[in-house]
Order: structure tokens, then C-alpha cells, then sequence
């Protein structure tokens, strides 16, 4: 286990973020302004912040939230959807968002709704998760649905008494599960018949689910499938997190390469939901396995996180590490970082 965790720095944050939201890319460490902004990366920096928040009062941070919020805002079109794209002048590039962009928005805004913060700001989250939320029913991609069960059981937290949030769980719970029961078997126990992208976040829904109703079914599969991405992805005490050239099709062989920051974030925020959950010591465990891969125990032996700048590198490739330094890779470790003090 990490015995010294690095100090909480949100410089690099800050240095992403202007008065419109936090920008997508960087040309090594400087902000490249030709990339834009994307709803993906605004709504991750706003759970990142309103963890913080939920740790620290800090006024600059609450500001930082707002933004990313009223770009949240901004993105939601008038039926409910949202663009995912927007150009450093402030022009849609997509005429609608992906599904999991809009379930990563409904996610960001449910949290924002549970906490303490501002009336206006949690209204605001309301307002957007309502009008986002008819579209749900619709959503094929897992990962939409996963983020929707999360977003929706912070929201129950802060409505308990609201028994249409209770449905609208079990709903997209029960699908998750259909998909787990059609396609798992002995040895591939798991929702998809590939291992892609965020695969954490799948287990960490339904330990969320089985958080709010109850249902047994919900906490078997969560720690089912947890457990098949533990002995995956953890070899030798190391978090190897599935490469994105090429994935891992079932029967086939995992991509080692290139190996992303989020991946190692989302295992960390899992395991400890796992670890809150159930009081089993093994989850704990992963969650330290997986955010020591930020600082150094990885493939390549090499620091992916700058505690000098609060920044985090791109990802891993086959010869060391890519150089740029992106919202989503800072934001990634923020939010691991962030939930290792919960």
C-alpha cells in the first residue's frame, strides 16, 4: 500500500481551465487551443471539483465548478441531448453527443445534486439531469447506462423518498444484468464479449445499485465481474490496464499498449466503492495497486503523475511515456487521488 499519498494539487486544473471550461488538449504541457473543449472532460472536472469541495472549502475551486457546470449547461440542447464538441470560438462541431457523453454528463450532474453545495447549483444540476434523463431509456451503450445508474443513485441520496428514481434504478440495472447473463460464461465473466474502455465503471454501477435497493443479484454480478477485471488487469502486484490498440476480444489477445490514465482511476474509484461496500480487504488492495500505476509501478516503470506541476501524462505507449499532458489524464488522477480520502 502507498504509505505517503502525493499532496492534493489542482494547479494543473486551473492552468486547463478558462472562463468557458476546461480545454481537451495539450501540446505536451501547453493548452492547445485547436482541440477545444468537449462535455466528456467538463463533466469529469466537475465531479473532480465537487469531491474536492466535499473535502476543503475553497472558493476558487467552487468557481471552477460553476464553469464547468454552466458549460454543462451550455451543451444541452433544447431536447434534452447534448453536444459533446465545442471549438475554442465557442461553435457546436457535432450536431449531437454520444451516449456516453450524455450518460458521463447525467453522471456529473447527479453527484453535483447530492452534496452541500449551493441551491443554484444544485437546481441547475436538476434541471439538466431531468430534461437528459428521457433520453436514458434509449441508450444501447453500457457505459451510458452505467454512468446514468450512477448520476441516478446520487441523486436518489438526495431524494429518497422519490420512487421513480428507485425504478429508473432497477431499470437500467436489470439491463446491465441481461447483458452480463447473455454473454458471461466460467472463464469470461463479463458484460461484453470485449474488454474495452472504463470497464471498471460497469462493476462500480451495480455496487452503486446494490447500494440503494438491496437486491443480491446486483451485488453478485458487481463483484463477479470486478473480481474477472482484477484478474485481468492486476499481474505480478501491477495494475496492467487493457491497451487500446486493439482492446481484448474474448478468445483473443489483450492489447498491452497504450495504457490510459482513466483506466487506472476508474479501477481505483471502483474498488474503494467495492471496499465501502462489502468491508473486504481485497478491494482496498486493488484500489492502492491500481493508483500506484500513476507513480511508477507499471510496465514501464515510469512516474505518470508530475508532482511538481499536478499534472498526469497522457498514457503509457511501448516506448515509455506520451509527452502531452490532457484534461482527461490531470482529471483522472484528480478523481483517484480525490477518492483515496474518502
Amino acid at each position: 500500500m502507498i504509505d505517503i499519498k502525493p499532496p492534493i494539487k489542482l494547479d494543473r486544473l486551473k492552468a486547463l481551465t478558462d472562463d468557458t471550461g476546461i480545454l481537451q488538449h495539450t501540446k505536451y504541457s501547453i493548452p492547445n487551443r485547436k482541440e477545444g473543449y468537449t462535455i466528456d472532460d467538463n463533466a469529469r472536472a466537475l465531479v473532480a471539483c465537487i469531491k474536492f469541495l466535499q473535502l476543503y472549502d475553497d472558493s476558487d475551486v467552487s468557481k471552477l465548478a460553476t464553469t464547468y457546470l454552466s458549460f454543462l449547461f451550455h451543451m444541452q440542447r433544447p431536447d434534452g441531448k447534448f453536444h459533446n464538441l465545442l471549438s475554442y470560438d465557442r461553435h457546436f462541431l457535432d450536431d449531437v453527443g454520444s451516449e456516453d457523453c450524455m450518460g458521463r454528463s447525467l453522471w456529473a450532474c447527479g453527484y453535483t445534486i447530492s452534496t452541500n453545495l449551493s441551491k443554484g447549483i444544485k437546481t441547475t444540476s436538476k434541471e439538466i439531469f431531468d430534461k437528459g434523463f428521457r433520453h436514458a431509456s434509449n441508450f444501447r451503450s453500457l457505459r451510458a447506462k452505467a454512468f446514468t445508474i450512477l448520476g441516478l443513485c446520487y441523486y436518489y441520496e438526495a431524494f429518497p423518498h422519490d420512487h421513480n428514481l428507485s425504478k429508473n434504478i432497477v431499470s437500467l440495472t436489470e439491463q446491465m444484468l441481461d447483458s452480463y447473463q447473455r454473454v458471461s460464461s466460467s472463464d469470461w465473466c463479463w458484460f461484453e464479449p470485449y474488454l474495452t474502455y472504463v470497464n471498471a465503471r460497469l462493476s462500480q454501477a451495480l455496487f452503486r445499485a446494490y447500494s440503494i435497493i438491496g437486491d443480491e443479484r446486483y451485488l453478485q454480478i458487481a463483484k463477479e465481474s470486478f473480481d474477472f477485471l482484477v484478474e485481468v488487469q492486476v499481474i505480478d502486484e501491477k495494475f496492467v490496464p487493457i491497451g487500446n490498440k486493439g482492446w481484448y476480444k474474448r478468445g483473443g489477445q489483450r492489447a498491452l499498449y497504450d495504457q490510459q490514465p482513466i483506466e487506472a482511476s476508474c479501477m481505483v474509484e471502483a474498488a474503494l466503492t467495492a471496499f465501502h461496500l462489502t468491508n473486504e480487504k481485497k478491494y482496498q488492495r486493488v484500489a492502492y495497486i491500481a493508483f500506484d500505476w500513476f507513480l511508477g509501478k507499471n510496465t514501464q516503470n515510469v512516474m505518470v503523475y508530475d508532482p511538481t506541476t499536478g499534472a498526469c501524462y497522457d498514457g503509457i505507449t511501448p516506448q515509455g511515456l506520451n509527452l502531452n499532458q490532457g484534461a482527461e489524464a490531470t482529471i483522472s488522477y484528480l478523481l483517484a487521488r480525490l477518492e483515496l480520502e474518502t
